[in-house]
């Protein structure tokens, strides 16, 4: 699943950040009126361009939550491992579980008993798209780097669970989770109440509820990341001249998708922001395979998913994690370069 901000989070920072934005916003308007003016026809030309493929990428989140279809995820963790990886790698690839986080449900699933490396699988792929993210980056950059995104998030956890596999019987790897009070808390909470599936939504007023309320915090959330998203692509053409990063991320830079890996990852704070700024940067010379090595790196290997992590895993299994996660993000990157 695509990248959650969990309610509540952070409230100092992000009062902080709200005030900062809007004092830059009066600033900007107050020094340069003209370019806020055209600053803020790009940004609703923006919105309106992207709405035909994100709004329905909501609902199908909104719906797959109050269905109760995510609180069955686990089932396809069990059976052979094999399978289990397979499932798990494809499940995580389209599907928003928990609507907020994934953390809590993974850290429910390893104390529950299921093997880590399903649950590796399903944890490297998760962060990378869901149905609301897929539409997006369809909108943004194209049904063809969306569909490849879906593809390289398949075989993220694909990637991920075969290499945990290896380790399946080591001490660290049965027992995966710190022993504290976070790890206690997140186990118990593992995303709330399990609803029985039933796709009639629309016949039970708590589905309904559910659905109202995912639908109203994605909509937050896709308005809140992609509204500054695109005034910083509109401030990347005006301050760029074409071809501005072809030497350092172009096509003919060898190390262009391990820079957009090992620098770009750490500093990339939200899969919705990070489209149209990686769409600023295409038309600027970044090449579709650093492009996208950076989003998906972005989703598994950001400073604060590996904040999230790093309390509740134990020390090796999260030294895997990050490797698997830079390492499958490269191979996401070559591969999509070279079929681009």
């Amino acid at each position: 699943m695509s990248e959650r901000i969990e309610p509540g989070s952070r409230p100092i920072f992000r009062l902080v950040a709200w005030l900062g934005l809007l004092g830059l916003t009066v600033a900007g308007t107050l020094v340069w009126p003209s370019q806020a003016r055209e600053m803020a026809r790009f940004v609703i030309l923006g919105l309106v361009s992207v709405a035909p493929l994100v709004i329905p990428g909501i609902f199908l989140s909104a719906w797959m939550m109050a269905s109760g279809a995510d609180a069955h995820i686990a089932r396809a963790f069990e059976g052979r491992r094999v399978t289990a990886i397979l499932a798990a790698s494809a499940i995580g690839a389209v599907t928003p579980v928990c609507g907020v986080t994934v953390l809590p449900l993974m850290a429910g699933l390893l104390a529950a008993g299921i093997p880590l490396a399903p649950v590796m699988a399903f944890w490297l792929s998760s962060p990378v798209t869901d149905p609301a993210m897929l539409a997006t980056t369809a909108a943004t950059l194209g049904m063809g780097f969306a569909a490849g995104k879906t593809l390289a998030a398949f075989g993220l956890g694909l990637w991920g669970g075969m290499i945990t596999s290896v380790f399946a019987k080591r001490s660290w790897a049965t027992a995966a989770l710190r022993s504290n009070a976070i790890t206690g808390n997140i186990s118990k909470s593992a995303c709330g109440t399990h609803l029985p599936f039933d796709a009639r939504i629309w016949k039970d007023a708590a589905r309904r509820g559910i659905f109202r309320r995912t639908f109203s915090a994605t909509t937050r959330l896709i308005l809140i990341c992609l509204i500054p998203a695109f005034a910083a692509e509109f401030a990347l053409n005006a301050a760029l001249r074409p071809e501005a990063l072809a030497a350092y991320v172009g096509e003919d830079v060898w190390w262009a998708i391990p820079f957009a890996v090992f620098v770009g990852a750490p500093a990339y704070l939200d899969g919705y922001a990070a489209l149209p700024l990686t769409r600023g940067l295409m038309e600027h010379g970044m090449s579709p395979g650093a492009a996208m090595a950076f989003l998906v790196s972005g989703g598994v290997v950001s400073i604060w998913g590996a904040m999230a992590i790093f309390p509740v895993l134990r020390l090796t299994p999260f030294l895997l994690y990050l490797a698997l996660a830079v390492s499958g993000s490269l191979i996401a990157g070559y591969v999509y370069g070279w079929l681009a």
